[in-house]
């Protein structure tokens, strides 16, 4: 089964997926997120529904503020006999209710659900609003990232890692809680790096911590070359309470290591159970949260893994 991805008008250019995750490549868009549904089967990314070929019969339809966009591309799809489940794009709680405050919003969105096959979640909290807004199946299936592809795999020894990496970079966003993360690292006497992506100011409001073990980088970065800066730490810590689907935490899997105090699915799901403190003095007990983490991930989280689940929900429509 391939997987057509569409993001109706959206930014980011049609790719195909058909070497799945295919090798890093910072030219193209990650198969990470929303365009890991299409990786991990083959199939591909689009932004006009014309473009998806006959060949691929389901399709995600990614829904975003311009919801009669959305309306319009699942009627085409319906009409040209695919099977279509839809999906917020920003699929954060505040996200979504951002996305609906509209005073049209809400009506356009259950006419939605209540005309597509399907909704597939990328966090278990936003299946009871597809469902009571009308869909005919709601199902949580999270994004996948590639643990189970060895050109993705962007570890690097325990000896050469050090200190905390701070998840989140939103100094705005009240449920990111970026300043108390900031806080409750810089007091645990390690290194910690963060990244800075609001210029002048943003260097101004870390140059206010007084944190002088605070390695900043500027950013943003290149994806592979965010993830070698990831890899170089050995703890991702975070605050982040926004239920999103985790690709904080899905970078960390990539990087072979730990991410902690975040409720994302991909945390929930890889890294529950886990304490700061531990991981950042005692290697045996880093290495063991890395193992866990990773059985964890393979059986449901990878490529593969995933890849079954979207063939079985599609399946069933």
């Amino acid at each position: 089964m391939q997987l057509a991805v569409l993001n109706p008008g959206g930014r980011d250019p049609e790719q195909h997926f058909a070497d799945g995750a295919g090798a890093p490549d910072d030219t193209t868009h990650a198969p990470v997120n929303y365009h890991a549904y299409a990786a991990c089967t083959n199939g591909g990314f689009y932004d006009d529904a014309a473009h998806i070929p006959e060949s691929q019969r389901n399709v995600l339809l990614l829904l975003r503020r311009d919801l009669k966009a959305a309306r319009r591309a699942l009627r085409e799809l319906l009409a040209r006999g695919k099977k279509v489940a839809l999906s917020w794009k920003e699929s954060g709680q505040h996200q979504v209710a951002k996305q609906l405050e509209g005073s049209d919003a809400l009506p356009l969105f259950r006419e939605i659900c209540a005309e597509a096959n399907a909704a597939l979640s990328s966090t278990p909290e936003l299946v009871p609003l597809y469902r009571t807004a009308g869909a005919r199946l709601a199902e949580f299936i999270p994004t996948p990232y590639a643990v189970d592809d060895s050109r993705w795999d962007f570890s690097s020894p325990l000896s050469e890692r050090s200190g905390i990496f701070i998840g989140t970079r939103e100094w705005d966003v009240p449920s990111r809680n970026h300043a108390a993360a900031l806080t409750q690292a810089c007091a645990m006497g390690v290194p910690v790096t963060a990244f800075n992506c609001d210029g002048r100011s943003g260097r101004k409001k870390l140059a206010a911590l007084g944190c002088e073990q605070l390695r900043v980088v500027e950013g943003p970065l290149k994806y592979t070359e965010y993830l070698r800066a990831m890899a170089k730490c050995r703890v991702v810590f975070q605050l982040d309470s926004s239920a999103v689907p985790g690709q904080v935490a899905g970078d960390a899997l990539l990087c072979r290591m730990p991410c902690i105090g975040g409720n994302s699915a991909v945390e929930r799901l890889a890294f529950e159970g886990l304490e700061l403190e531990p991981l950042l003095n005692d290697d045996v007990a880093w290495r063991a949260a890395v193992e866990v983490s990773q059985s964890r991930a393979n059986e449901a989280l990878s490529f593969a893994a995933v890849a079954r689940r979207l063939s079985e929900f599609f399946g069933a429509l």
